[in-house]
C-alpha cells in the first residue's frame, strides 16, 4: 500500500484499488484501510498547522484521487455534473459585483439575478434596475419562492428533473467515505488554530494567517459544490449527519489528537459565554420560563438594578469600557433575557460546528461563499437556516466585539438575506425554531449593553433608560444586520401575522422601542456656547428609522384589510401600555421640562401610524381604540414641544448649541425621514385636537410657543418667558403650525395618488427638478425592503400631468445642462399649495423660492402685477372620524387671538409682521370654509354660561362671532403705558379668558403676582386639565417660570404692571374693513361687490379673488362671510357706510414689502423726541439763566433762537439695505456698520527710541520691561497695594493689552433691516468666509468685514451752541451747579426704564464689545465680578479708541479730518453707548472725583482713624481717565465737536 508521500500514479492506483475493494466482499477491511490512510494524510500535524503549503497540497491531491477512484479528476468532475438535478442558479457573488433586480418579477424585495440569468430571461418593459452589490448575494433564478416563474431564464425554467438519470452507486461511493473525514479535519484545523485569548479577541494577524493556510481546503470544498446537485447532496448528507459527527468529533476513544481537539472546542465554547444545556442546568439556570414567547421585559422601573446571575464575558467586556459615553451605563436585571436563547448552544453535526467556527473567525469570505454555494440543495437550505437561527445570539455577541464590524455585517447579511427572503422557509423556521422570539430577544439584549439613564423631564428621579447614541454600537450601525433580518422576515405576511398575534412578543417589542423613546436629549444652552458639538444625532436618527420605523412600516403593510382589525387593536393596546409606563418612569404630569427637546418619540409614532391605518384601511371606529382624555393630553405634549422647538431653533434661540441642533431640525423634516417623523407627529396632534377641548388645545399651543404674553391688546407688554427679539418669529411659528395642523390632510382623507400629486407639486414649485432628484425628494415608504413607492405605478402619469419636461441643452462652455421638469401653468394657477411647501422645506429659503416663482408666473400670465400673498387652496374633505378638528376653528380662544392680532396689526404694535397677518387671515378663511351646522352653533351658545370668556363672544361659531362688537377690554400694562390714563367704564370685557366673578378674582390674583398674562391662556388651560383629571388646584395653577435672561436696567427701573381699560369698539368684520383701507392707502377703499353684482353671492368663486395680495385676501374673506350669513352681509354694509378711517400716510416710495404706516410711526417717534428735547431745553435754560450773568441779554436771545430752531437740523441717515433716508429714532434706530476687534497695539509703545533687536540668548527679550502695557500694569498693581481697590479702578485706564477697538466703514443701516439681512445670510448655504452665528457679516454696500452695528443717537446738532457762551458767574457757583446736576439722573433722551428698540440695541452692542476681548483683560478688581470692573472697562474703551484715533491722525485729533488710514470715526456714536451705560452706575458722593477736584482737602487725622486702605490721591490719578469719567457721566447729551 502506498504511503502518504506517494507519487501521483501510486495515489491513483491506491484509490482505484480501494474503490474496487469497497465494492467487493472485503468492503469493511477496505473502509478501515481508507480511514487509516485519511487519518495519516489529513492529520493536523501534516496539515495547515504543521507541514505548511506543501503538506496541504499533498493532502488535497490525495483527496482528489480518492474521490475520483483513481480516474482523472476532470473526467470525474464532468461525470458528476451530468447528474445535476438542480433547477436553481445559486451563483454566489461578493461585494461590488454588478447584479440585477426586477421588481416586476420579484416576490421578495431582496430578489436578485446574475447578469447571465437576467439577459436570458424576458424582462423587457419590466421595472428593473442594475446595482452594485454592497454585501454580496446570490442569484435567485429558478427559486419560485422568491421570484415569479415567468422571470426565470431559459436554463432554469425546467420544472422537473425527470429527464436527469439516477446517479450510479459507485460514482460517489468514495465521496461518501472521504468527505466526512475531510470536513472533520477542516474542523480540527479550525480548533487547533484558534486560541481563546485571556482578555480580548485573537489578533487579526493570527486569524488571517490561519485562514490563509486553510484557504486551499475551503476552495476545494467550494469546487465540489460547483459539480452540481449530486455532489451537493453528498455534502449535505455529510454536513447534517449526526452520526458522522458523533463518531468523529465527540473526543471519545483512544485518539489523543481527537481528545485534545475536543478539549479546545469546549474551551472555545466556554470562552464565548456559551455552554451545553446540561452545564446550564447544573448551574441552576433552569429558572427561565418554559415558553420563549413570554419574553416581556418586566419592571423597567427597576431598570437600574445590576445583573444578578452569570454575566457573560461580553457583558463584562462592554461594562469595562464605560468611557465611551459620558454618563454611566445602566444594566437591566438578568430576567430581561432568555438564557436558553442567549447562552445555550449544542452542536450535533458538522454543519453546526462549522458555522460556529465561521462566526468565531468573523465570517471569512471563502467560508461564506462555500456555505452559500450549498443553498440550491433544499435539505441543506433548511438545515442551514435552522443552524443559523440557533447561532443567532452568538452572531450578535461576536458582532458586538468585532473590530471589523462593517465587513462582518456585510457578510452576515450576505448569508441571512438568502435564507429569510424565502417566505415558506421563514415561516417554517418561525414555527419550528421560534425565529421571532430569538430575533426580538437578541435585539433587546444587544441594546441593553448600551443603556443609560434618561434625563428627560425629571433628571433626578427618572426611571426610564435609553440607548446611548455615543456608543460604538449605535454610531457604527453595528445593529444593522440584525434589524435588516427582522425587517426582511416581517415582509412575509405569514410571519408578520404570527408576530402581531403573539401578545408576549408585542410587549417585548414595545419595550425594545421604548429604549429609543427620548434618546439623544437636547438641552438648550443659555449662557455659553457648547464647547463640543456632539454629532450623535446622526446615530439617533438612523437608529429610529432603521430599528423602529422600518419594522413598523413592515407590520403596517399587513394591516390593509378589515380582517386584520385585531392586529391593530393589539399593537395600539400594548403601545399605550408602554407609553403609560414611559410617562410614569419620567414622572410626567402635564408640563414638559423647559429648554429640553428630543426628536425621538417612536412609541408616539407607532400609536399614530396604527391609528391612521385603522381608520384608512380597516374601517375601525377611532373612538374604540383611543385612550381617555387625560392620556390624550399627555400624548400631545411632546410632539407639540418638538413643533415649538423647531420654531425656537429657526429663531436662533438654540444658537449656543451649535450647528448640530439645526442639523437635527432639518433631518426631522427631510424627505427620507418625514414619513416616519414629522408626519406621524402632526397626525397625532390632529387626532388629539379632534378629541380634546379646543380652548385647551389652542391655549396649549400658544403656551408651548411662549407667546401668551404677546397676545395683549395693550401697546406695551412684558414677556416672562421669551426675549422680545424672538417674539415675532415665535408668533409666526405658532400661527404657521396651526395652519399646518388644520390644513394638512395627509392622513385625514387623502388617497395615495392625491398625496403623491401634492408632494410632487410642492417639490416642483420650489425648484425645477430632474427625474432622479424628484424621485429622491418624494417621501417614500421608509421600508426599503418593500421595494414599492406608494402609487409608484402612477408616478410617471402624475409627473406628466403636473410638469413639463425641459430638454437638456448645451451651454456656451460646452457643458450640458440636465433635462428638468417644471410645473405646468395650471398647476401654478390651481394647485400651488404654500402650506405643503412649508411642511416639506428643509431650508427656509425654499419657501421664498416658491413664492418668487409664483410671483413670476402671475406677472408673466397677467393675472396679478404686484407682489402676491400665498394663495388659499381648498382642502380635501375631512374623513368623518376627524370632524372634531374643525372645532379648533370655532372656539372662542382662537377667535380672541385672531381679534387681538388683527387689532394689534391695525394699531401698528411691535413684533407683528406681514407673515403674521397672512396666517391670521388664512385661519379666518379656513374657519369660514369649514363652518359647522347652525344647530351646533345654537347649542354652543346655550351652553355658554358654563364656559369662560363669554364677555368676548356669545358663541363658538366664527361666522356669528365675526360680527360681534367688543367695546372695552381690560388690559395689564406697565404704568408708563398710555392706556393707564383711561378711566374704567361701568361694563368692560376682560382681556383674559374670564369675565365671571370667580374668574375675575383669579385674574386679579394673577395680576397681583406680577405676571403679565394678557389672556389667561395658561390658567385657562390648566383649569381645563384640572376639570378633566380632578387634580388639586395647586397643581393646576403653577406659577409661570420667570425669564432668566439678564437685562441692563437701572435699579428699581422695571415698570410695575397695572390694570387699564382699553376702548376698542370693534368687531372682526370692522377690523378687516379698516385693514383693507390701511393696506390700500385709501379712505373707504372697500366697497361690497354684491351691491353692484348680486351674482357674486351666488357664485363666490370668482377667479379675480384667487390670486392677489392682502387686500384680495380681505375681500375674499368678507365675501365668504357675507355669503354664509345675511346678518354679516348687512353689518358689512353698515360698517362701510359709517366708517371713516384716519387718512393713512402716503407712500414715500414703492418699496413693496414695507407697510404704508412706517411714516406715521416715524411721525409719532419725532413727536415724542421733540417733547423730550423741549423738556431738556427748559431744564437747560434754567441752568443757563443761573449760570450766566443777568445783565447779558445776548445769552437769552441765543437761548430763544436755539430753542425755536432745535428741531431743524436733525441728522439724516441712509440705510444701505432698504435705501430709505431718515433720522434715527427710538422705535426704529439706525446704526453704523462696525468691526469690533481686540487690540494690543498701544501696549507695545516704548519710552526708548532704540530700535528693537531680535533676541539671540535666553536672557534677552524682544519686549522690554518699559513697554506701555507693562508700565500701566505695574502702576495699577502698586496702587492696589497701598490704596482702596475701588478707588484704584477709577485712577487708571486699562485696554493697553486686549483693548477693544471700534472701526467703521461709515455706512449706516436700519437695525431691523440688519436683522433681516443676517437672517438671509444664515439661510444662505453658500460657503462663507465668516461665521454668521457669531454676528459676522460684510457691509451690504462696500463688502468690508464687520461684526456689529453701533446705534446712532437720535437728536440734532444745535444744542452744542448753548454751551459755548462764557459765564460771568463765580467759579464756586458753577462748581455747585455741576455737583447738583450729578446727583440727578442724566437727561438722556433714551429712557433706560422703558424697553425701546434703541435701548435694546445699545445693550446688545455693549454685550458685543465686552465679548470681543478676553476676560483677563476686563477683570482687574481684587474681588471678581465687581461692578467697578465694568465701570473701568467702559471708560477705558473710550480711552483706547481715542488713543488709536490719535495714532491714525498722526498725533493730533484736531487736524486731519478723517484718519490717515482712510478709516471713518465712530467716536460720537461709541461715546453715546458708553455714556448710556455708565450713567446707570451711581458714584458714591464720598468718592466722587468732581468733589475731590473742587473741594478743599479734609483733615488728615480724620482719614487715619479709618482702618480701611485710603483713597488714591487726586494727583496720583491718571488725568485722561478723570476727564473721560467726567465727560461720560455728565448729565447732558454728548455732541460731536466741530472738528471731530
Amino acid at each position: 500500500m502506498a504511503g502518504a508521500g506517494a507519487s501521483g500514479r501510486d495515489k491513483r492506483a491506491t484509490a482505484a484499488h480501494l474503490k474496487t475493494a469497497l465494492g467487493s466482499e472485503s468492503g469493511a477491511a477496505a473502509a478501515s484501510e481508507l480511514r487509516a490512510l485519511l487519518e495519516r494524510v489529513l492529520a493536523p500535524a501534516a496539515g495547515p498547522g504543521g507541514g505548511g503549503g506543501e503538506a496541504a497540497a499533498e493532502a488535497l491531491e490525495w483527496c482528489r484521487c480518492l474521490l475520483s477512484g483513481g480516474e482523472a479528476w476532470d473526467s470525474f468532475v464532468q461525470a458528476v455534473r451530468a447528474y445535476d438535478p438542480a433547477t436553481l442558479c445559486g451563483l454566489v457573488w461578493t461585494a461590488n459585483f454588478v447584479a440585477y433586480r426586477c421588481r416586476t418579477c420579484g416576490i421578495s424585495p431582496c430578489m436578485s439575478l446574475c447578469a447571465e440569468c437576467f439577459h436570458q430571461g424576458e424582462h423587457a418593459g419590466h421595472d428593473y434596475n442594475m446595482f452594485r452589490s454592497q454585501a454580496g448575494g446570490a442569484c435567485d433564478c429558478g427559486d419560485s419562492n422568491v421570484m415569479r416563474e415567468a422571470g426565470f431564464c431559459k436554463r432554469h425554467r425546467i420544472k422537473s428533473n425527470s429527464n436527469v438519470p439516477c446517479v450510479p452507486k459507485d460514482l460517489l461511493m468514495m465521496s461518501e467515505l472521504v468527505l466526512p473525514q475531510f470536513i472533520f479535519s477542516l474542523i480540527q484545523h479550525l480548533r487547533e488554530g484558534y486560541n481563546e485569548p485571556a482578555l480580548d479577541l485573537p489578533s487579526e494577524k493570527d486569524l488571517h494567517k490561519i485562514l490563509q493556510v486553510l484557504e486551499p481546503h475551503v476552495s476545494f470544498l467550494e469546487d465540489l459544490t460547483k459539480m452540481g446537485g449530486a455532489m451537493r447532496s453528498v455534502l449535505t448528507q455529510v454536513l447534517t449527519s449526526q452520526q458522522f459527527y458523533k463518531d468523529l468529533s465527540s473526543g471519545v476513544g483512544e485518539n489523543a489528537c481527537a481528545k485534545k481537539s475536543h478539549e479546545k472546542y469546549l474551551i472555545a465554547l466556554k470562552g464565548s459565554g456559551l455552554a451545553f444545556p446540561e452545564d446550564k442546568l447544573a448551574c441552576g439556570m433552569q429558572e427561565q420560563g418554559a415558553g420563549t414567547s413570554t419574553l416581556a421585559v418586566q419592571g423597567l422601573a427597576g431598570a437600574t438594578a445590576t445583573s444578578g446571575q452569570g454575566d457573560s464575558s461580553d457583558e463584562e467586556d462592554q461594562d469595562g469600557s464605560q468611557g465611551v459615553g459620558k454618563r454611566k451605563r445602566v444594566k437591566l436585571s438578568s430576567t430581561t433575557k432568555d438564557q436558553s436563547i442567549m447562552d445555550v448552544l449544542k452542536h450535533k453535526c458538522f454543519l453546526e460546528e462549522l458555522l460556529f467556527w465561521t462566526i468565531k473567525y468573523e465570517f471569512p469570505q471563502k467560508m461564506v461563499t462555500f456555505l452559500l454555494n450549498m443553498l440550491p440543495d433544499q435539505d441543506y437550505k433548511i438545515a442551514f437556516t435552522k443552524t443559523f437561527v440557533q447561532h443567532y445570539a452568538f452572531i450578535m455577541k461576536t458582532l458586538k466585539k468585532s473590530h471589523e464590524s462593517d465587513t462582518m455585517s456585510n457578510r452576515i447579511v450576505h448569508i441571512s438575506v438568502q435564507l429569510f427572503s424565502n417566505e415558506e422557509l421563514a415561516r417554517q423556521v418561525t414555527e419550528e425554531c421560534q425565529l421571532l422570539d430569538i430575533m426580538v430577544t437578541v435585539l433587546l439584549y444587544m441594546m441593553e449593553s448600551c443603556l443609560i439613564k434618561s434625563e428627560l423631564q425629571d433628571e433626578e428621579n427618572s426611571l426610564h433608560v435609553v440607548v446611548n447614541c455615543g456608543e460604538a454600537l449605535l454610531k457604527n450601525n453595528t445593529y444593522w444586520p440584525l434589524v435588516s433580518d427582522f425587517i426582511n422576515i416581517l415582509s412575509h405576511q405569514s410571519v408578520a401575522k404570527k408576530f402581531l398575534e403573539d401578545h408576549g412578543l408585542l410587549v417585548t417589542w414595545m419595550n425594545f422601542v421604548s429604549f429609543f423613546q427620548g434618546m439623544n436629549l437636547n438641552k438648550r444652552e443659555l449662557n455659553e456656547h457648547v464647547e463640543f458639538e456632539s454629532q450623535t444625532y446622526y446615530a439617533a436618527f438612523a437608529a429610529e428609522l432603521e430599528a423602529c420605523a422600518q419594522p413598523m412600516w413592515g407590520l403596517l403593510s399587513h394591516c390593509k384589510v378589515r380582517e386584520t382589525q385585531e392586529y391593530t387593536r393589539n399593537v395600539v393596546r400594548y403601545c399605550l401600555e408602554a407609553l403609560q409606563d414611559w410617562f410614569d418612569a419620567i414622572n410626567f404630569v402635564d408640563e414638559p421640562a423647559p429648554n429640553q427637546v428630543t426628536f425621538h418619540l417612536p412609541l408616539h409614532r407607532y400609536f399614530a401610524m396604527f391609528l391612521s391605518k385603522a381608520v384608512k384601511c380597516q374601517e375601525l371606529d377611532l373612538d374604540t381604540i383611543l385612550p381617555d382624555q387625560e392620556m390624550l393630553m399627555k400624548l400631545m405634549i411632546h410632539p407639540l414641544q418638538i413643533q415649538a422647538s423647531l420654531s425656537e431653533i429657526h429663531s436662533n434661540m438654540w444658537v449656543r448649541n451649535g450647528l448640530q441642533i439645526k442639523g437635527q431640525a432639518m433631518t426631522y423634516v427631510q424627505s427620507h425621514f418625514c414619513n416616519s417623523m414629522i408626519d406621524p407627529d402632526i397626525y397625532l396632534l390632529q387626532v388629539c385636537a379632534s378629541r380634546l377641548d379646543p380652548d385647551y388645545f389652542i391655549s396649549s399651543v400658544f403656551e408651548r410657543f411662549k407667546v401668551v404674553d404677546l397676545l395683549t391688546m395693550a401697546s406695551q407688554h412684558q414677556n416672562t418667558v421669551l426675549d422680545s427679539e424672538h417674539e415675532r418669529s415665535m408668533l409666526e411659528g405658532a400661527l404657521t403650525f396651526l395652519v399646518l395642523l388644520l390644513s394638512l390632510r395627509l392622513h385625514l382623507g387623502m388617497t395615495d395618488d392625491e398625496i403623491l400629486r401634492a408632494e410632487m407639486v410642492a417639490q416642483l414649485c420650489m425648484n425645477d427638478r430632474t427625474h432622479s432628484s424628484l424621485l429622491d425628494l418624494i417621501p417614500e415608504n421608509p421600508n426599503p425592503k418593500s421595494g414599492i413607492i406608494p402609487g409608484s405605478l402612477s408616478f410617471e402619469s402624475v409627473l406628466s400631468a403636473v410638469a413639463d419636461f425641459k430638454a437638456p441643452v448645451f451651454e456656451p462652455g460646452g457643458s450640458m445642462q440636465q433635462g428638468m421638469y417644471t410645473p405646468k401653468a395650471e398647476v401654478w394657477d390651481k394647485e400651488f399649495d404654500p402650506v405643503m411647501v412649508i411642511l416639506r422645506t428643509v431650508y427656509r429659503r425654499d419657501v421664498q423660492s416658491a413664492m418668487d416663482r409664483y410671483t413670476a408666473f402671475l406677472k408673466q400670465s397677467g393675472k396679478f402685477p404686484g407682489n402676491p400673498w400665498p394663495p388659499y387652496k381648498k382642502r380635501t374633505p375631512l374623513h368623518p372620524s376627524y370632524k372634531g378638528l374643525i372645532k379648533l376653528l370655532h372656539c372662542k380662544t382662537l377667535h380672541i387671538v385672531l381679534f387681538t392680532l388683527l387689532y394689534k396689526i391695525l394699531m401698528d404694535h411691535q413684533n407683528l409682521s406681514e407673515h403674521v397677518l397672512c396666517m391670521v387671515l388664512y385661519l379666518i378663511e379656513l374657519g369660514l370654509e369649514n363652518s359647522p351646522e347652525q344647530e351646533s352653533d345654537e347649542e354652543e351658545s346655550a351652553g355658554g354660561q358654563e364656559r369662560c370668556h363669554d364677555s368676548w363672544f356669545p358663541g363658538s361659531n366664527l361666522v356669528s362671532n365675526m360680527r360681534h362688537f367688543i367695546n372695552y377690554v381690560r388690559v395689564r400694562v406697565p404704568e408708563t403705558a398710555p392706556e393707564v390714563k383711561r378711566e374704567p367704564p361701568a361694563s368692560t370685557s376682560s382681556d383674559g379668558l374670564a369675565s365671571s366673578q370667580s374668574s375675575r378674582r383669579k385674574s386679579l390674583q394673577r395680576e397681583n403676582s406680577g405676571t403679565a398674562q394678557v389672556f389667561s391662556l395658561v390658567a385657562e388651560r390648566r383649569k381645563k386639565f384640572q376639570e378633566i383629571i380632578n387634580r388639586n388646584t395647586s397643581e393646576a395653577n403653577q406659577v409661570v417660570r420667570p425669564k432668566t435672561s439678564m437685562k441692563w436696567s437701572a435699579p428699581g427701573a422695571t415698570p410695575q404692571l397695572t390694570t387699564a381699560i382699553l376702548e376698542v369698539k370693534e368687531s372682526i368684520l370692522s377690523l378687516l374693513i379698516k385693514l383693507h383701507h390701511k393696506l390700500s392707502g385709501k379712505q373707504n377703499s372697500y366697497y361690497p361687490p354684491w351691491l353692484d353684482d348680486v351674482d357674486v353671492l351666488i357664485h363666490p368663486e370668482i377667479p379675480r379673488y384667487s390670486h392677489g395680495d392682502g387686500m384680495t385676501a380681505v375681500e375674499r374673506i368678507l365675501l365668504k362671510a357675507a355669503v354664509q350669513s345675511r346678518l354679516n352681509k348687512r353689518i358689512i354694509e353698515e360698517i362701510c357706510r359709517k366708517v371713516t378711517p384716519p387718512v393713512p400716510p402716503k407712500k414715500i416710495s414703492s418699496a413693496e414689502k414695507k407697510t404704508l404706516d412706517k411714516e406715521e410711526r416715524r411721525q409719532k417717534a419725532r413727536e415724542r423726541q421733540q417733547k423730550l428735547l423741549a423738556e431738556f431745553a427748559s431744564r437747560q435754560k434754567s441752568f443757563m439763566e443761573t449760570a450766566m450773568d443777568v445783565e447779558s441779554p445776548d445769552a437769552d436771545i441765543a437761548m430763544e433762537v436755539a430753542t425755536s430752531e432745535q428741531h431743524v437740523s436733525e441728522a439724516i441717515y441712509d440705510c444701505v439695505i432698504c435705501g430709505q433716508s431718515g433720522p434715527s429714532t427710538e422705535d426704529r434706530p439706525t446704526g453704523l456698520v462696525v468691526l469690533l476687534q481686540a487690540s494690543s497695539v498701544l501696549g507695545q509703545c516704548c519710552n526708548s527710541t532704540e530700535p528693537k533687536k531680535l533676541p539671540t540668548t535666553e536672557e534677552e527679550q524682544i519686549y522690554p520691561w518699559d513697554t506701555c502695557a507693562a508700565l500701566h500694569d505695574v502702576r495699577l498693581t502698586t496702587l492696589q497695594r497701598y490704596f482702596k481697590d475701588s478707588s484704584c479702578l477709577q485712577a487708571v485706564s486699562i485696554g493697553w493689552e486686549g483693548g477693544v477697538y471700534v472701526q467703521t466703514c461709515g455706512h449706516t443701516l436700519h437695525i431691523d433691516c440688519h436683522k433681516s439681512y443676517m437672517e438671509s445670510l444664515r439661510n444662505d448655504q453658500v460657503l462663507q468666509g465668516f461665521s454668521v452665528d457669531k454676528g459676522e457679516f460684510t457691509c451690504p454696500l462696500c463688502r468690508q468685514f464687520a461684526n456689529s452695528v453701533l446705534p446712532c443717537y437720535p437728536g440734532n446738532d444745535v444744542e452744542r451752541s448753548l454751551w459755548q457762551s462764557h459765564s460771568n458767574k463765580c467759579m464756586q457757583d458753577l462748581v455747585q451747579e455741576v455737583e447738583d446736576l450729578q446727583e440727578q439722573l442724566g437727561t438722556f433722551p433714551v429712557s433706560i426704564s422703558s424697553e425701546t428698540n434703541l435701548s435694546k440695541e445699545m445693550e446688545s452692542v455693549m454685550k458685543d464689545i465686552k465679548s470681543t476681548t478676553q476676560k483677563k483683560y476686563t477683570d482687574y478688581s481684587k474681588s471678581p465680578g465687581s461692578p467697578d470692573n465694568d465701570f473701568l472697562f467702559m471708560y477705558s474703551v473710550a480711552r483706547t479708541n481715542l488713543e488709536l484715533e490719535l495714532v491714525h491722525r498722526g498725533g493730533n485729533l484736531c487736524s486731519g479730518g478723517a484718519s490717515t488710514a482712510g478709516k471713518r470715526s465712530c467716536l460720537n456714536q461709541l461715546f453715546h453707548v458708553l455714556a448710556m451705560h455708565m450713567r446707570l452706575y451711581s458714584i458714591d458722593s464720598a468718592y466722587n472725583p468732581w468733589r475731590k477736584l473742587t473741594q478743599p482737602m479734609q483733615d488728615k487725622n480724620s482719614e487715619l482713624v479709618s482702618e480701611e486702605l485710603p483713597e488714591v490721591p487726586v494727583l496720583y490719578r491718571d488725568v485722561s481717565s478723570l476727564l473721560l469719567i467726567q465727560i461720560l457721566t455728565m448729565p447732558q447729551p454728548l455732541h460731536k465737536g466741530p472738528r471731530c
